[in-house]
């Protein structure tokens, strides 16, 4: 789960993470109050689940207040496009307003899970070539990346932190003090609140000699939420696919992408090669959805509900592997789902595993229009061959 920049500052200001001061508005008055308020120079910045607001006129400079009302007024219902919303933009529904920072030099510090090493640990990174993509700082400088691994039975250490305090050039008493209390912070909150992802880019080394995290990304680990109300709550259904949230809500797992076959498969992998097999076969996987081991006919007939709310599905393939979930289970749920919803679109299915004559059975006897399939390349071809 993603949240926005001024919720993640919130949260790194509860753990003694200095960050500059500031509020977020929904209105240009509201940013215009805001900005009074700080008394300087202040920044406006869209509040969305993305990066490079900056380079799609998503942060703009303020010099007075009623700088600020234009600067919001212009950003608020925007739609932003940048690198990473696709050409279709993200609305911007809110912007967070806050003092600028009179900024010497930009660092770079995150934290991510390593799943890499022996023992899955969390990892700390950090670059002085703050400010910049740090996937472009790793593809084409990866030695300005300091790494630092944290054994989870000790826990973070003030060694680690003047590790990475001497690497970063934060070699003075005062700052490499500054330094430890964020790193520690950083810590404490990725742990208490089960997050995947803790990131401040830049985190600046002001002329003053402070340092601050002037933009904030956090992002947490789904499976982790139940224990963690106060988290949840911050999640922005605005910010995603709105079919994305009715599957999460049905209790699939569903991404859409940008071709025209729906699939329909149980587990991650066979998802992953069902989508390979379409392409190889000449076609475009339509989305990734996942109805889990153990769907009944309800979440089955809601994951159909979802692929024919797509407007560029053309054909479905269903793809099941038949261990925990049956195939003659998954097969009158497919026959449910085809009735309820009267289903028109061509439609491919592959059962394989536990009662799949049973199921082949059910899905022959229905009285429906399915074309079914015995291989999972033979699946792929005859779906790309009923679009054409």
């Amino acid at each position: 789960m993603k949240i926005h920049e001024y919720q993640a500052k919130s949260l790194l200001r509860a753990y003694n993470v200095p960050v500059p001061n500031g509020d977020v508005a929904d209105s240009p008055e509201k940013a215009r109050e805001i900005a009074k308020s700080l008394n300087k120079v202040s920044i406006v910045k869209a509040q969305i689940h993305a990066g490079g607001r900056g380079k799609g006129g998503g942060v703009k400079i303020a010099k007075t207040p009623d700088d600020a009302y234009e600067a919001a007024k212009k950003i608020l219902g925007m739609q932003l496009v940048t690198h990473q919303t696709g050409p279709e933009g993200i609305r911007v529904q809110k912007v967070l307003v806050e003092e600028t920072s009179n900024i010497k030099k930009e660092l770079y510090l995150g934290m991510v899970v390593d799943r890499a090493r022996d023992k899955e640990c969390v990892v700390f990174m950090a670059s002085e070539a703050g400010g910049m993509d740090i996937e472009e700082v790793a593809k084409n400088t990866p030695e300005k990346i300091i790494k630092c691994a944290v054994p989870p039975a000790v826990g973070f250490s003030p060694f680690e932190a003047r590790k990475l305090a001497y690497g970063l050039g934060l070699t003075d008493k005062s700052l490499s003090a500054q330094f430890a209390t964020i790193a520690k912070g950083l810590y404490e909150l990725f742990v208490d609140k089960d997050a995947s992802l803790v990131e401040i880019n830049p985190l600046v080394l002001t002329a003053e000699g402070n340092l601050i995290a002037v933009d904030a990304k956090i992002n947490f680990d789904d499976d982790g939420l139940f224990r963690h109300p106060d988290i949840k709550e911050l999640r922005d259904e605005n910010e995603e696919d709105p079919l994305e949230v009715i599957a999460k809500n049905a209790g699939v797992n569903y991404i859409k992408l940008d071709g025209n076959i729906a699939c329909m498969v149980n587990g991650a992998g066979l998802a992953m090669t069902t989508m390979d097999l379409i392409k190889m076969a000449g076609g475009e996987p339509a989305n990734f959805l996942d109805v889990g081991g153990g769907a009944n006919p309800d979440q089955i007939e809601k994951a159909f509900k979802i692929l024919t709310s797509d407007p560029n599905v053309k054909a479905i393939l269903v793809n099941i592997f038949g261990g925990i979930l049956r195939c003659d289970r998954v097969a009158n749920g497919i026959i449910q789902a085809a009735k309820n919803i009267d289903m028109k679109l061509p439609m491919v299915i592959r059962l394989q595993g536990t009662n799949v004559e049973e199921g082949k059975k059910l899905l022959k006897e229905s009285g429906l229009k399915f074309t079914v399939a015995d291989g999972l390349y033979e699946a792929a071809e005859k779906v790309v061959a009923l679009l054409k």
